[in-house]
């Protein structure tokens, strides 16, 4: 890949510069093959000013993933904000989520070649981008729990089931539209949803 930036000086060079680089290698070859001197030529840094951020690829890559779905969450949270009730506000916010990670250019990217680096988050444990949307839910239950327009119960057990909910919507959500249209399959979420969490 060709340099796209100008070389920085290593004390000035931002950390979304690097993921930005880093985002545009993984778009172009993958996850497998980007390495941490495709980044640093792109993002036209030398590899010592990216190694003493990043000292590995995974890391590079699980600082990218959790920022990218920071931006989402924070655009779903604004998207609720009009709600009147935290449900409201949950549902919202849970559908405007998986409406963004079904045509997020990297969610694409991951699924589409190298799909195999999610099972472990499916299979094994819970990562940085999945623990932040248990925060948002819980969050969200505790004010609907406040507000009356969720029903009583324990924060943390309906947080995780919401999200053993959610999480095949993420990951499977370009084979499940072959045949239905997403935005019906989200009117319908976004229904069920609603109709478990009331009083």
């Amino acid at each position: 890949m060709t340099s796209i930036r100008h070389t920085t000086s290593p004390n000035r060079v931002a950390d979304d510069l690097l993921l930005d680089a880093a985002m545009e290698c993984v778009l172009a070859v993958g996850v497998r093959r980007t390495t941490l001197s495709d980044v640093a030529r792109t993002a036209g840094v030398s590899r010592m000013t990216l190694y003493r951020r990043f000292p590995d690829v995974r890391g590079m890559l699980s600082s990218l993933i959790t920022r990218e779905f920071g931006k989402i969450l924070a655009a779903a949270n604004e998207a609720a904000r009009e709600e009147a009730t935290a449900r409201g506000q949950l549902v919202v916010a849970s559908v405007h989520t998986i409406r963004a990670l079904a045509v997020n250019p990297l969610m694409h990217a991951v699924i589409e070649r190298d799909a195999e680096l999610l099972l472990p988050y499916i299979m094994e444990r819970i990562g940085t981008s999945q623990r932040m949307t248990e925060d948002y839910l819980r969050a969200q239950l505790a004010a609907g729990q406040a507000d009356g327009s969720i029903r009583t119960a324990d924060p943390a057990i309906q947080a995780r089931t919401i999200f053993l909910l959610l999480q095949p919507y993420a990951f499977a959500i370009r084979p499940s539209t072959s045949d239905i249209e997403l935005e019906d399959l989200l009117t319908e979420l976004g229904r069920l949803l609603d109709v478990a969490l009331r009083p």
